[in-house]
């Protein structure tokens, strides 16, 4: 049966339902937040390491030019590993009828004899590739295509495309699409690919015929064992397979399917702590806000509970109770929020992250994590509100609080005069309450941050997409060859049709060692005065080549430790491994990789190989790009092609989408706190100053005369939090930008005036509606009732 406080619990919160329910939806912002993007990522996780279990996803991978199958013994016998596994597989050009995209294929070799211990392919549809042995009349492979690709390109187990297969036409006929633990993420140099990179699984014996691979590998896959010294293994591996061409044994942290995998993970993790920790902290202050006038207007309650023997603990425990039942309200609208939005995520990661099983998974201790926060936070931004309350003697408490001690305004004290009536009021009355002034446009100028974060992901996708594909790469298609070969071969590239300049470029992996500290990469030489390809720094300034020495992105100078002008050790991981000493010449600020640059000549004199080159840079006439491509299909040393225009339009397909996804929902999170802030500190204003309104009103003063005294406060408070919300964007931009930069990417912080101006239309859209709620109270007024003195 309820009690008399219980009772007294549903008045209160029937008489303050509509800033009840703007908390809890502050409250449901932040735990949907929350829950959204660490659900997705947990859901992503679990996905992945389930997979990894499934396929035995392999530890150490390495590439060699060949190698005898007989080798595999050999590495086996590295302690700490368990298991080696080798394979044939080669990059190809594939083309599709009627398509004109440059596309490239990896062909993975399989062996129905001995099938894959690590790396395991799972058939989603169709079925493996039968074993057809080298010699198939018809020139046909049959092959399982990776379901992404499958996807983009609607392809079907029955249909067929062609490769060129060294530098043979073959056609591949579909048997069925799979997936891989090795290419849960596919595309090349970390860019989300699906429409131009699949991968074929064919029959081992047949891929190995095609490119003299009989009895040898060019892949290899290591299991460590458990405890195993993963970089010993490494080096002891790099070591064996170092005769047979291959650089260097990496980990997963370098193979790319799994390092993208990590940074989405490591992104949303960031996201999903730093932005609901704001919504939290604002729902707190609206609890206390909101607890502490319900309390202070209800002392003669509290007095006469005291007097009826209510002890201090269960007056304090109806007050949180209040405070509880919104909190619960939140919770449930926030954990709705959060599965609902987290499995529209955990959609989205499902069209670039393959999985057998990808299922939205909300964890429990999510829930309960979610759940102590929230009430922690509730707790304590109400519990000095009641306290300060329920401690007063009930004599005390009788009384009416003593009246405040009220001075002249700044601008009185500063001597400016001509300022309204209406307007000093205003300026008193926020003056009176300084940290309640405070805290309101603090909490205003949250939401401006949170719309500027939310808009300025658009701002930096176009600013990358500016400086990589307008200012850097001014090329319209990029040609990779089989090996570094003699320049001569552009005069045949430029003898192509539609083109009307070539750049030669040469690609060298090496690794980097400074003193103790030693890191992998690649030295790229550029043309001595570039104009396809440019070196442009994250602010567009173009960084000229040294006629000799070494042009670094300023991250990869940091972790070796170097500084312009010292000296730094270069092994050659290619052709003859050469040792050689060069001096870093200047840096650059660059937002992808760990880059070092050269100048193509002065690079290839370093390595006495003549004048030769691995890849160039062609710009072509409008509209000739099809033809172009048709062309290079003739040219047999061409592994590789990349077209701009094609990524660029692939890329902005799926950053267009989700840009506007996560724009809306941090937009629509802020709308709510700005509601919040805006309408509860309104309607506190009204209830506190209710009596000298109705007193303005017999007075004379019209309507709009009395809500301009209540709104203007309100009006200025938010013309105050916009400027500084908008500083407060800057440094929250500045803040995620620092805490996702990797290795690999640098965020550029970029937030343009529409941004801005975005933010604040928003904020003042939701400050207008709360306007009009209020206004209507006001014009509503009670001056009989509210004029009726307290004794």
């Amino acid at each position: 049966m309820p009690t008399a406080l219980d009772r007294k619990l549903v008045r209160d919160l029937v008489r303050l339902w509509s800033q009840a329910l703007t908390i809890a939806l502050v409250v449901a912002s932040g735990v949907g937040g929350f829950l959204t993007s660490l659900s997705a990522v947990d859901s992503l996780a679990l996905a992945r390491e389930r997979f990894y279990a499934q396929g035995r996803f392999a530890d150490v991978f390495a590439t060699v030019k060949r190698a005898p199958t007989a080798l595999a013994d050999r590495l086996r016998e590295v302690p700490g590993v368990a298991d080696v596994q080798t394979t044939v597989e080669q990059l190809v050009r594939v083309r599709i009828d009627g398509i004109h995209d440059p596309i490239l294929g990896r062909l993975i070799g399989l062996d129905a004899r001995e099938p894959h211990r690590m790396n395991r392919v799972v058939v989603r549809s169709g079925q493996a590739p039968s074993s057809q042995g080298p010699a198939r009349s018809d020139g046909h492979l049959e092959a399982l295509v990776s379901a992404g690709f499958a996807d983009a390109r609607g392809l079907k187990p029955g249909d067929t495309l062609t490769a060129l297969v060294n530098g043979r036409l073959r056609t591949l006929r579909i048997t069925g699409t799979a997936l891989s633990p090795e290419y849960i993420f596919a595309g090349l140099g970390g860019m989300p690919d699906l429409r131009g990179f699949g991968i074929f699984w064919v029959d081992h014996d047949a891929l190995a015929a095609a490119y003299d691979m009989r009895g040898a590998f060019n892949q290899v896959a290591v299991k460590l064992a458990p405890g195993a010294a993963e970089q010993d293994v490494r080096a002891r591996l790099t070591g064996l397979l170092a005769p047979y061409g291959a650089g260097e044994a990496l980990g997963r942290e370098d193979q790319t399917s799994h390092a993208m995998l990590e940074a989405e993970i490591k992104e949303q993790q960031v996201l999903g702590t730093v932005l609901p920790s704001i919504f939290l902290g604002v729902a707190a202050f609206l609890l206390h806000v909101v607890v502490s006038r319900l309390v202070s207007t209800q002392r003669e309650q509290i007095a006469a509970l005291k007097a009826l023997g209510y002890p201090n603990r269960r007056i304090a425990a109806h007050y949180l109770k209040l405070v509880m039942v919104i909190v619960v309200v939140g919770l449930a609208l926030g954990v709705w929020l959060g599965q609902w939005l987290g499995a529209a995520f955990t959609r989205l990661y499902a069209e670039f992250f393959y999985f057998p099983v990808f299922e939205h998974r909300l964890a429990p201790n999510l829930l309960v994590l979610s759940l102590g926060i929230t009430v922690a936070t509730a707790v304590a931004g109400t519990l000095s509100a009641i306290g300060a309350t329920v401690r007063l003697a009930p004599a005390e408490a009788m009384r009416p609080p003593a009246p405040g001690r009220f001075r002249r305004t700044l601008l009185e004290r500063l001597g400016i005069r001509g300022v309204a009536p209406a307007w000093q009021m205003i300026l008193r009355n926020m003056e009176r309450r300084p940290l309640r002034t405070a805290l309101s446009i603090g909490g205003v100028a949250a939401s401006v941050a949170i719309v500027v974060m939310g808009n300025f992901i658009r701002d930096a996708m176009d600013h990358i997409v500016d400086t990589q594909f307008n200012l850097a790469m001014r090329s319209d298609v990029i040609l990779w060859m089989v090996d570094a070969a003699n320049d001569t071969a552009r005069l045949e590239v430029a003898r192509l049709p539609g083109v009307t300049a070539v750049e030669s470029g040469r690609d060298v992996p090496v690794r980097f060692t400074h003193g103790p500290v030693s890191e992998r990469g690649a030295i790229q030489g550029y043309a001595a005065a570039p104009e396809l390809r440019r070196i442009i720094d994250i602010r567009g300034r173009q960084t000229p080549l040294p006629d000799d020495g070494l042009v670094m992105t300023d991250r990869l100078a940091r972790k070796l430790g170097l500084r312009i002008g010292d000296a730094v050790q270069v092994q050659v991981l290619e052709g003859r491994r050469q040792t050689l000493t060069l001096t870093l010449a200047a840096t650059v600020q660059e937002m992808m990789g760990l880059n070092a640059y050269m100048e193509r000549q002065a690079l290839n004199r370093l390595l006495q190989e003549g004048d030769v080159s691995s890849q160039y840079a062609v710009a072509l006439e409008r509209g000739s790009e099809a033809a172009f491509l048709d062309a290079t299909q003739g040219l047999p040393r061409v592994v590789g092609t990349f077209s701009k225009h094609t990524l660029l339009r692939n890329m902005q397909e799926i950053s267009a989408r989700n840009i506007r996804l996560m724009s809306t929902v941090l937009t629509l999170f802020a709308s709510v706190i700005a509601i919040g802030v805006v309408y509860n500190n309104a309607r506190i204003a009204l209830s506190e100053r209710v009596w000298e309104l109705a007193s303005l009103r017999v007075l004379g003063l019209t309507r709009a005369e009395v809500s301009g005294l209540l709104l203007g406060e309100m009006a200025l408070s938010i013309a105050i939090a916009l400027p500084i919300g908008m500083v407060l964007g800057w440094g929250l931009v500045h803040l995620i930008a620092q805490l996702l930069q990797s290795d690999q990417f640098h965020f550029p912080v970029v937030i343009q005036a529409r941004t801005y101006a975005w933010a604040g239309l928003c904020v003042v859209a939701a400050g207008v509606a709360s306007a009009l709620v209020v206004r209507r109270r006001i014009d509503h007024l009670d001056m009989v009732a509210a004029l009726k003195t307290r004794e």
